[in-house]
């Protein structure tokens, strides 16, 4: 009997093949969640789906290397589908995450709290009547580093933690978000704030771009000339910039001359001019002053800033943002909120020369990170471990501010290049009076100096509020926020989704 030939018998009867070990998932792209819900919004219900997910950031070679965490409101009774406004929101920092804005004014959740101390705790979110859900569908990111949002290594997260690679990621979560959504076709609006405005107009020039034209930009406590808040040798703006802001605070508080305590806008116009004018020239002149006009000058600071004369004398009638947050309310033992001057803070000691804390991210901190991470694996179902970073404990390096560095970082230029090639585009800017982080003085300086050609000066508006940097904390100014924000919505519309509307 031949014998037979193995290899045959091999062919014959191949081995079962091991089955292909199945591709993992990407922690870096993660199908959203998605739960749905209701609020009320000037009498009318309104019907919407929430997503949680996250966006995968790729590197060249197509492979994941970081994850942007997000969270989009889509209203679900709207006729209009894919040609319904959308928003996207970030907070700044660089390195908050972004549920100040999500949790305080735009979601159709907000945080309770209450205006002018700290909520005790438990903490719980409610329904926002001054949503904006009901004007434009609500896309809220955590740029990598903050939030859930995380690169693979902290040496990747590198090329994502400076004023280029940021907005440049932020872009890309654009581009994909309005793919996987379907939502090209949608108008579109950002809204940025604090180091989020700065975003927020680099973000401007670089998607127009790429094709990507916005309708409108809202500006929240805006800061995109870094020169108007860097106190330093040299560099007397802030001090001018700064100087109302001064005045306001000092007017909530009651520190002004009677006569200045009458009216809080009288008093801010009569600072502005004294600001732009004597002061902003007598700091110019330097040590050219005469001994009578030095004293004439100290005079008239301290009138101003509620301050003593005899302290304005020592600081070389300069006055630096955390000297003033001690000063104000030093006989008093107390200090002044940087984000949000109205609160009041207790240091160790008075004697120091800068306080010990900002009592205004005192009172906002616990309620809004213990209410967001109730909310979100509560009421959303967003099932994580994971520590929600919410403002710097994710960043693992130093912010890289590129050429910038060496100077003052600016992203006005990329909003008015945006201008120039999209003067269709609206911009609203919301500030605080006692804003002591970005002054609105400041914000108006910084948009008189863009050099915008006059036929889009009129694209941007403004608005104040009689609150800080996180104005919709006070609840006149959330409501009247609100007010201001559907009002330039309307206006930034094109006429055909007006008529449709």
């Amino acid at each position: 009997m031949p014998q037979t030939d193995r290899r045959q018998n091999r062919a014959e009867k191949p081995e079962k093949e091991t089955p292909a070990s199945p591709k993992p998932v990407s922690p870096f792209d993660k199908a959203p969640v998605v739960s749905r819900s209701t609020v009320t919004v000037g009498g009318k219900q309104v019907r919407y789906a929430v997503h949680t997910g996250v966006m995968p950031m790729r590197d060249d070679q197509g492979e994941d290397e970081a994850g942007i965490f997000y969270m989009a409101y889509i209203r679900e009774d709207a006729a209009k589908g894919a040609d319904r406004p959308l928003m996207f929101s970030f907070n700044g920092g660089p390195g908050s995450a972004s549920l100040w804005l999500h949790l305080g004014a735009l979601g159709p959740r907000r945080v309770e709290t209450l205006e002018d101390s700290l909520s005790p705790p438990p903490y719980k979110v409610i329904d926002n009547e001054y949503t904006w859900l009901d004007d434009t569908d609500l896309v809220f990111i955590d740029p990598v580093g903050t939030g859930f949002s995380k690169p693979k290594t902290a040496e990747v997260g590198k090329k994502y933690w400076g004023l280029e690679g940021d907005v440049r990621s932020i872009g890309e979560f654009i581009r994909l978000f309005l793919t996987r959504f379907q939502r090209w076709s949608s108008p579109l609006f950002i809204v940025g704030e604090s180091y989020g405005t700065t975003r927020a107009a680099g973000l401007a020039g670089r998607l127009i771009d790429r094709g990507i034209a916005l309708n409108g930009i809202v500006l929240v406590s805006s800061i995109l000339n870094f020169q108007t808040a860097r106190f330093c040798r040299g560099n007397d703006l802030p001090y001018v910039l700064f100087l109302p802001t001064y005045a306001a605070t000092a007017w909530y508080h009651g520190k002004l001359a009677p006569e200045l305590q009458a009216d809080l806008k009288a008093a801010l116009a009569e600072a502005e001019a004294f600001a732009a004018g004597p002061y902003s020239e007598a700091l110019a002149r330097g040590d050219r002053l005469t001994a009578d006009e030095r004293a004439d000058m100290v005079r008239r600071v301290a009138r101003y800033t509620g301050l003593s004369e005899e302290y304005i004398d020592e600081t070389d009638l300069r006055v630096q943002i955390h000297r003033f947050c001690k000063e104000l309310l030093r006989r008093e033992k107390r200090s002044v909120g940087r984000l949000d001057s109205r609160f009041k803070g207790i240091d160790a000691l008075a004697a120091t020369e800068y306080p010990d804390h900002d009592p205004a991210m005192t009172v906002i901190m616990p309620p809004y990170t213990s209410a967001f991470n109730a909310y979100v694996r509560g009421e959303l179902k967003y099932e994580t471990d994971e520590v929600y970073n919410v403002l710097g404990t994710g960043i693992k390096s130093p912010w890289d501010w590129g050429s910038a560095g060496n100077g003052y970082p600016d992203t006005s230029e990329a909003l008015r290049s945006a201008f120039s090639k999209n003067p269709h585009m609206k911009v609203f800017v919301a500030s605080g009076y006692y804003d002591l982080a970005t002054p609105y003085f400041a914000t108006e300086y910084t948009l008189s100096h863009m050099g915008l050609d006059p036929e889009v000066r009129g694209n941007i508006s403004t608005g104040e509020y009689r609150a800080g940097h996180m104005m919709y904390v006070h609840a006149d100014s959330l409501a009247a926020l609100k007010a201001d924000v559907s009002r330039f919505l309307r206006e930034a519309l094109p006429a055909a989704s007006k008529q449709e509307g």
